[in-house]
């Protein structure tokens, strides 16, 4: 009998996937489920798959690996999608394809599944299993069944499957530590207010401004406020402070394969005041023509994440230049934030050891 090692997120589509590969491939599947920050019960995730039928589940806490080798590379690139979009979603992927093919090894399975989302996001994810290990087979169910979602829906029901709560909404969304991202159909409406759960809409904002200090290591943020704390604990600091003031809101409209439009909402408050501040401390640090050259960087950096090629040549060769440009990035950003705005109005970087403070009032940004 085959086995497979299928990535677990709890979900509508994993979890039809895991009576879909038993009786479709004869196979016994194992899940992974990876902490990443989603603020769920992941105990419960990995009770739930093996009630549904797998004859394993493995629950991996991935959050400081994660943030040090995905987030924080991704923050000194300044790789934004869109020039909008830190992707939230796209950072977890490399490492879901580094996790499940490790599982896959020490399951000794032939093939790796997973529930994919679009086509491009599929394509992108089996990119990355296949630069880890070409020789494991990829499947990927929702791909593969035909079935619409409401068929999917019976199918699991069938099956004895819970449901999860809102399997059947338009808003399609994905929580981490870094943000999170809401896709859906519809290009041309307001989203609801309702959507959201970690931005307070403007009005609910307090009426007095809030100022937050971001202070940078060699690229790293190191401090809030003057306070040092690990990486993790900081974005969590910044969503809190932010996320107050209404500040990290994200609307993208993403153009997919074959000519398919998605429209992808986020909220990454911490992620926006991060890469804000980071951009900003380069901008005042670096030389004019390298810092042209950065922003040329920033836009292939993301194309690599967004297109699923982190494990390339190219990536790590950028990686390499990008570590360089960190060596002098070293100072603080002092940013303003009211009802869903954030303006930068200090900074003050160390150029080869000479602190050079820049004072200067701009625009408040609205909601990126």
């Amino acid at each position: 009998m085959e086995r497979i090692v299928l990535a677990y997120s709890g979900g509508l589509d994993t979890s039809a996937a895991i009576p879909w590969l038993k009786e479709h491939l004869n196979a016994e599947v194992v899940t992974v489920t990876m902490d990443l920050g989603q603020e769920r019960e992941l105990e419960a995730v990995r009770d739930r798959a093996l009630a549904i039928g797998a004859i394993r589940a493995h629950v991996l806490d991935v959050r400081e690996l994660f943030v040090r080798d995905y987030v924080l590379p991704a923050l000194k690139a300044d790789a934004l999608f869109d020039d909008r979009s830190p992707m939230t979603a796209a950072l977890t992927r490399p490492l879901i394809a580094q996790k499940l093919v490790q599982i896959a090894e020490i399951e000794h399975a032939q093939a790796v599944a997973h529930g994919g989302g679009g086509s491009g996001r599929r394509a992108a994810f089996d990119a990355l299993v296949r630069a880890l290990n070409p020789k494991l087979q990829i499947i990927a169910p929702a791909r593969d069944w035909g079935m619409t979602r409401a068929e999917v829906a019976d199918y699991a029901r069938g099956r004895g499957v819970t449901l999860p709560a809102g399997f059947d909404s338009p808003f399609r969304p994905e929580l981490n530590l870094w943000g999170r991202s809401i896709e859906c159909d519809t290009l041309d409406d307001e989203p609801p207010e309702e959507i959201y759960k970690l931005t307070k809409p403007a009005k609910e904002c307090p009426d007095e401004p809030a100022y937050v200090e971001i202070q940078f290591d060699h690229g790293a943020p190191a401090a809030v406020n003057s306070v040092s704390m690990p990486v993790v604990e900081l974005i969590a600091a910044l969503n809190v402070i932010a996320s107050t003031h209404g500040v990290g809101r994200i609307d993208v409209v993403e153009h997919r394969v074959g000519s398919t439009r998605l429209r992808e909402i986020g909220e990454a408050p911490a992620a926006v005041l991060l890469h804000a501040a980071h951009r900003e401390l380069r901008r005042i640090t670096a030389p004019r023509e390298l810092e042209r050259f950065c922003s040329k960087v920033s836009e292939e950096y993301a194309d690599i994440i967004y297109s699923g090629l982190w494990f390339s040549p190219l990536r790590r060769a950028l990686n390499g230049f990008v570590e360089s440009v960190q060596e002098k990035l070293s100072g603080t950003v002092r940013l303003k934030l009211f009802k869903g705005a954030y303006a930068i109005v200090a900074r003050n970087a160390s150029v080869v050891g000479v602190p050079v403070t820049i004072r200067a009032s701009q625009a408040p940004r609205t909601k990126d």
